[in-house]
């Protein structure tokens, strides 16, 4: 899952962003509305926490051009103001959730994670492939029943192929969904990544490479299944 965090509170999205991606979750700041923005229209993000007081371009407006734009990132709005009427103002503007600071972090995390669920295909919370089975809201993965100590990024990338279902996921798609924006279009940190991985993953392999198309979990592996 990818997120961009528009807050303007230097120290507040420094630590947020650090609890997002200690549970596995990529995550791009910008401090400002307009940049935010332009964040948006350039990258796929599946969840833009959005503080609605913010510089440069009002939180309001910022969410009135998602929804005008029709961009499919789903919006959680923070505000420091908890009234009734601003929170049916904020959801009034297309917001999917609302949250009122100061909040705990955990329910934060519980509100993104829902969030980008509704972002993708519904899939169950726990998905299972070539003896692989992802806990997802657990952040636990295991192969034939032995546990996988697994990086982050590992288990992003893991992740993100497991919701592919067999179909083959490019290692730009990979850079966009599991790296933040510094990667650039460095394709090397996906091979990196992608060789720990199959290490910890064991014998019989189960990631395959598609030359010149990306990497899928094999069929074979699915079929070993049924």
């Amino acid at each position: 899952m990818r997120v961009l965090l528009v807050e303007d509170e230097t120290i507040l999205a420094e630590m947020i962003a650090e609890g997002l991606r200690r549970d596995a979750i990529t995550v791009d700041i910008a401090h400002d509305g307009a940049i935010g923005l332009r964040k948006l229209q350039t990258n796929d993000y599946d969840v833009l926490v959005l503080d609605r007081d913010l510089p440069g371009m009002h939180g309001d407006e910022v969410c009135r051009r998602v929804v005008a734009q029709q961009l499919l990132t789903r919006v959680l709005m923070l505000t420091a103001s908890g009234t009734v009427r601003d929170r049916v103002e904020g959801l009034g503007l297309g917001a999917d959730d609302y949250l009122t600071k100061p909040f705990a972090y955990d329910e934060l995390l519980a509100r993104v994670l829902a969030l980008g669920r509704r972002a993708q295909p519904a899939l169950p919370p726990v998905l299972e492939r070539g003896g692989i089975v992802l806990d997802i809201p657990r952040r636990q993965a295991s192969r034939h029943g032995h546990h996988l100590n697994l990086t982050r990024k590992e288990f992003a990338v893991l992740e993100t192929l497991m919701r592919a279902d067999g179909s083959v996921v490019s290692s730009e798609d990979l850079i966009e969904k599991v790296w933040d924006e510094h990667a650039g279009y460095d394709t090397n940190p996906v091979r990196v990544a992608l060789s720990r991985l199959r290490g910890k993953l064991g014998e019989p392999p189960v990631v395959e490479t598609v030359p010149g198309a990306g990497y899928r979990i094999a069929y074979t592996a699915a079929r070993e299944e049924r």
